[in-house]
């Protein structure tokens, strides 16, 4: 793969090849059929993840212990051409191993007696309807019902196979394994109707389930956001196993800041039209991303900048004065934009002409690329499956009762344009939505389906995700000291553990970086020679078990056994044979995978080396290979590399810290990723905060809205020194009571969603870590003039998580003693304020042996907060 994939990314990955793995087993064995989805909410990197499958599945991994299908074939089916053009691209994109000779578009002059292995076929829907010259000539049923006799061979230009051959033969090969890939699988999934219980099956089911002399597919892999419909479709297939769902869990997605963490909705205050004045808007909107953009890249020393898209979205039938008006508010309040500037992708294909202005198609999955697109004109077929991270503002057209065409819109464009969150820039961090159709009252309904993500994750949504009416945007308080600023940054916070991380593997992805930002020298070689001296270190240490483990390599155990007719008795006779030459290199090959294949390579380099002598070199690496497979089959072995490997990691990272907060945001978010390589929770700095959007109004309960409170002395604010903030009672006496504290210079309300300039602590609940973001974190300053911190959380018993998260916190303060002056939880309980301070031993204890919180806070180790 040519990128490293997130860890939610490398989980799925190996949770679908264990079930493609069992699938095959069962079809090659029993003829049975099996089915599962792959389940991921939009922007989580579907393709990413197929890709990573299907060069495991050609080519076999090491890293996920798994061996190659040699009869592979897999068939990627969807019901739009442009998507699979645009799935084709992002495949090749993705993978160093599979080249566009692997991945082929299925034309209607295909014909072959069946599909290679090792290949990715391209089908949609278009190609096997009735008037498709694929598949002409294979329908009997048709011909029978149509004219009452079978007809003679119909088939075009001497076609020898029509598709539907090409899928039964290749079905029908023992040497072969078909699997079938539904892309955006909820689609074509629908049950005929009660009035039409004769109609055909749709092609999908037909694809699925077989018809006439077609066998039924016997793996398939539906990959969707909305996967309900494929599943109920799969329970209701004829002699086929469903298996379980591999769901993607949407927090971690969001965690991972490949998806936009706040989606801004402009909607007008009163009554009328206003859909001039927001096309104005959203016109200085992507005027001022396109200059934010720009100094960015600048600051980054990087190349060319995002260039942001516009998307102007109509009815299905619009008025072409009414986008003529729009364009031509566009080119007044942007004289600056190109005449080629502006493309549409109606389903027409051709030019249309709007107002004065002559507008061309361009297909979508052409349109991300072609970055001289700055404004695109669409319906709702970009809907599904299309793909542009670079559209960051939409004007809607579409009046209320249509919300859910812009909600499915909007949900493709919540995509990062760089793969990565900006740091502590919410204004880059954002995509923007102007609904001039809209009210405050109907809007909502838009905002909650986009904080509630694709409807059939089955999870607990996008918990990062803010979705903000009418926001303001806050810059860092010139009024704070650099020396307040600085003490926040100092504050190590925690990110996620990674499942099944491997410590070697994340030395030598450390040692790649420094190496390409020239921060050590020859990295890659050091890194393998420590490694090598470990395994030397090893070979002394476990001498006794190594010897053992190398004669079980050396030989091959069994059995021969005879039956004797005449008394009806078997026997056993054991024997024992010296390993040959291929059950030597399996065992290597299966060490490799327990030390990492990279490195079981250069110490088998290393090994021979040293034993050498001449004319022996053949022998010598042989003698290497025997000693590594021995050392895979210790246990311990393993356990003692991880720890070398971890040591290792920690020293250069901490030698290097500096120089890596050097670089720019895209070099630091490598070495943000190797940081969080691990199965245990990983220290992580805090990023400046750049640009904060903030609600500045409250919705009450009859609708109306007031003007939130605003305060002085945050570390973000307006132009005017004030920061807006929504507190209830608690956390507001906590304010007043913080801010009248000798010393007091400044505070900090902690984001609640994701980004690096929230501050995380880790704990652990029903078995899965997670990250807790407590609310404040107040400034003062000490007689000596330095700055310190102070961590205080209104934390509630009321919710299931509560004791988990205290408990959290207080690890975080046993192992981080001096990060925070006070550490403090504070509730009301019964009309008492009452705190626990987490500084203190004997209440840190309390917190960890409970079983519930409320009666930490009634008991002896709380205190009145005063």
């Amino acid at each position: 793969m040519k990128f490293t994939l997130k860890d939610y990314q490398d989980e799925a990955v190996r949770d679908v090849l264990d079930r493609l793995v069992k699938a095959r087993k069962r079809w090659k064995e029993d003829r049975d059929p099996h089915g599962f989805s792959l389940t991921a909410t939009t922007g989580a990197g579907k393709t990413v993840m197929a890709a990573a499958v299907f060069e495991a599945l050609f080519h076999g991994d090491d890293n996920y212990e798994f061996e190659a299908d040699p009869g592979a074939v897999v068939l990627w089916f969807s019901d739009d051409p442009s998507l699979n053009e645009q799935t084709r691209f992002r495949l090749l994109e993705a993978s160093d191993r599979l080249n566009s000779t692997d991945l082929i578009v299925v034309q209607n002059t295909f014909n072959q007696v069946k599909f290679e292995p090792g290949k990715v076929y391209f089908l949609n829907t278009q190609k096997l309807g009735k008037k498709s010259l694929l598949v002409r000539g294979h329908d009997p049923d048709e011909e029978e019902e149509r004219y009452g006799r079978l007809l003679p061979e119909t088939r075009p230009d001497l076609r020898s196979f029509t598709i539907w051959d090409t899928i039964q033969n290749t079905i029908d090969d023992p040497d072969l394994t078909l699997y079938l890939a539904l892309d955006e699988a909820h689609r074509g999934m629908k049950e005929p109707t009660s009035a039409d219980r004769t109609e055909k099956t749709t092609i999908v089911r037909r694809l699925i389930n077989g018809s006439g002399a077609v066998p039924p597919m016997p793996i398939v892999l539906g990959i969707s956001a909305t996967i309900e419909r494929f599943n109920k479709a799969m329970e209701g297939a004829q002699n086929r196993t469903t298996m379980p769902s591999v769901l993607v869990d949407s927090a971690k997605v969001q965690e991972s800041g490949l998806l936009k963490d706040t989606i801004i909705l402009d909607v007008p205050e009163g009554v009328g039209s206003f859909e001039t004045v927001l096309v104005r808007r959203a016109t200085d909107k992507i005027k001022e991303l396109s200059e934010a953009w720009g100094e960015y890249a600048e600051q980054q020393g990087s190349g060319d900048a995002v260039k942001p898209l516009m998307v102007l979205q109509v009815p299905n039938t619009p008025n072409p004065d009414d986008i003529g008006a729009a364009l031509d508010t566009i080119y007044e309040r942007w004289p600056d934009l190109a005449p080629d500037a502006v493309a549409h992708v109606f389903g027409e294909h051709t030019t249309q002409t709007f107002g004065r202005h002559t507008i061309p198609y361009i297909s979508p999955e052409r349109v991300q690329e072609s970055t001289h697109i700055r404004v695109l004109i669409a319906k709702d077929a970009i809907s599904t499956g299309w793909d542009c991270p670079r559209a960051e503002v939409m004007v809607s057209f579409r009046p209320a009762q249509d919300r859910t065409h812009i909600t499915q819109l909007l949900g493709r464009m919540v995509r990062t344009p760089l793969a990565r969150r900006i740091p502590g820039n919410d204004r880059l961090n954002s995509v923007d939505c102007l609904l001039p159709l809209f009210d405050k009252a109907t809007v909502e309904r838009v905002a909650n389906a986009l904080m509630e993500g694709s409807a059939a994750e089955g999870d607990t949504g996008l918990t990062g995700r803010r979705v903000l009416i009418n926001p303001v945007e806050m810059l860092p308080n010139p009024a704070i000291s650099q020396d307040v600023w600085d003490s926040l940054l100092a504050l190590p916070s925690q990110a996620l553990p990674q499942k099944g991380a491997r410590a070697i593997k994340r030395l030598t992805l450390l040692a790649h970086e420094l190496a390409v930002d020239d921060l050590l020298k020859d990295a890659g070689k050091l890194a393998h020679a420590e490694m090598h001296k470990a395994l030397d270190a090893a070979q002394v240490r476990y001498a006794p078990e190594i010897k053992e483990a190398r004669q079980a390599v050396m030989t091959v155990e069994g059995s021969t056994v005879t039956a004797d007719l005449g008394v009806r008795e078997m026997t056993f006779d054991y024997f024992v044979e010296a390993a040959d030459f291929a059950v030597i290199e399996d065992a290597y090959r299966r060490s490799a995978r327990v030390l990492s294949p990279d490195i079981a390579r250069t110490y088998a380099e290393h090994l021979a080396k040293k034993n050498t002598t001449a004319g022996n070199k053949e022998d010598a690496l042989m003698e290497a290979h025997t000693d590594i497979a021995a050392l895979g089959l210790v246990p311990d072995i393993r356990i003692y590399i991880d720890d070398e490997a971890e040591k290792l990691t920690k020293k250069w990272l901490t030698a290097h810290r500096v120089s890596i907060k050097g670089l720019n945001d895209e070099r630091q978010e490598a070495y943000r990723q190797v940081q969080m390589m691990s199965t245990d929770p990983q220290d992580i700095d805090l990023a400046q905060p750049k640009s904060w959007m903030e609600a500045t109004t409250a919705r009450e309960a009859d609708g109306s809205e007031t003007p939130l409170p605003v305060y002085t002395e945050h570390l973000m604010s307006d132009d005017q020194g004030k920061f807006p903030a929504e507190l209830n009672t608690l956390e507001q006496k906590i304010l007043q009571t913080e801010f009248q504290r000798s010393g007091f210079k400044a505070w900090y309300r902690n984001p609640s969603h994701p980004s690096q300039d929230s501050f995380g602590i880790a704990y652990e609940q029903d078995k899965r870590v997670k990250i807790v973001r407590p609310d404040f974190i107040f400034f003062s300053e000490q007689s000596d003039g330095t700055i310190v911190a102070d961590l205080i959380d209104p934390h509630g018993t009321h919710l299931a998580d509560s004791l988990p998260k205290a408990q959290g916190m207080a690890k975080y303060v046993e192992s981080h003693p001096k990060a925070f002056r006070r550490f403090e939880l504070v509730d009301e309980i019964d009309g008492q304020i009452k705190v626990l301070d987490l500084t203190k031993e004997e209440v840190r204890e309390a917190v960890l042996k409970a079983t519930e919180l409320k009666p930490v806070y009634t008991g002896s180790k709380a205190m009145d907060y005063q």
